[in-house]
């Protein structure tokens, strides 16, 4: 087949396997059918003009793509990739999927690295790491830090430890399987941590989700009781107890918890400079907090 000819009909492809999404209901019906093209072919989305030998093999693969992508099969399932940042990540059925959402909480710990309001080798824990998204930008870009990755899934560690060792290999990062909502968790961080980043199950139960989140991310990594508080108060509680005087942490929650967040950290006392703020969308995305050098009363 000459390169025109090919090319003509990889764009016949592509242009076919974006009506059967749009038609399922996939808003981004086009960026995902170029999307499952490229990973196929191996190439960026924006090259895919450039191609002129898919061969006959692509189109059958396609197909079966574009067939589970119409089923609401999450994108990130068929390539196996999900982007955060300038990371690509490894994930897949059992690991929830890190949204670009998460990507202004890690932009404001990079901040407040920057901005030296941190010790040069801190001690930093990501509590629910999931793919490991958080845990593996931080020690990527701070490879003098000792960094904790917790979550209770061995499934989601598994893929935190794949995406460390292609970003993060030889850095200070450390997996731990536990729960974090478990009382009395590791003791011995009582009073020693100076970060704490957190992208909880937070959702509240009952909440009408895509197919995509509801049929394939874990419910587990995803709903937080009633009105989607119960991990997230534990984490307010484990950073009133882990936290250094002057430690800080960023813990994202749904968006219609904000004011609740923020009432949870101001109810204990322990903490000033309490933030609610809002991903690049304008949402309420996450609530920053310093924990006081003063117990109450002191």
């Amino acid at each position: 087949m000459a390169a025109q000819a090919v090319r003509e009909a990889l764009r016949n492809a592509i242009a076919e396997a974006t009506a059967t999404l749009a038609d399922a209901g996939i808003d981004s019906a086009r960026i995902d059918a170029e999307e499952l093209a490229a990973h196929l072919l191996g190439v960026e989305r924006g090259l895919l003009a450039f191609i002129d030998t898919p061969g006959e093999e692509f189109f059958a693969r396609y197909r079966e793509l574009v067939d589970a992508r119409s089923r609401r099969v999450p994108l990130q399932h068929l390539t196996g990739t999900a982007p955060f940042g300038p990371l690509m990540l490894h994930v897949g059925p059992g690991v929830f999927i890190p949204r670009p959402e998460t990507e202004s909480l890690l932009e404001w710990a990079f901040k407040a690295v920057a901005r030296q309001q941190l010790p040069a080798k801190p001690l930093v824990v990501d509590l629910c790491t999931g793919s490991g998204a958080l845990a593996v930008s931080l020690a990527r870009n701070w490879p003098d830090a000792t960094v904790l990755a917790i979550d209770d899934s061995a499934a989601a560690l598994s893929y935190a430890r794949r995406n460390a060792h292609v970003y993060a290999k030889g850095s200070g990062l450390r997996f731990v399987e536990a729960d974090v909502t478990a009382p009395a968790l590791l003791p011995e961080l009582d009073g020693r941590v100076d970060l704490i980043v957190a992208n909880p199950p937070y959702i509240p139960a009952g909440a009408q989700l895509d197919p995509e989140v509801a049929d394939h991310d874990p419910h587990h990594a995803l709903f937080g009781g009633p009105d989607g508080m119960a991990v997230v108060t534990a984490i307010v509680g484990l950073a009133a107890r882990w936290l250094r005087p002057g430690g800080r942490i960023a813990v994202e929650h749904d968006d219609t918890t904000s004011s609740q967040t923020v009432e949870l950290f101001s109810a204990t006392g322990l903490f000033e400079n309490i933030e609610p703020r809002h991903d690049l969308a304008g949402r309420p995305r996450f609530v920053t907090a310093t924990r006081s050098a003063d117990e109450p009363g002191v």
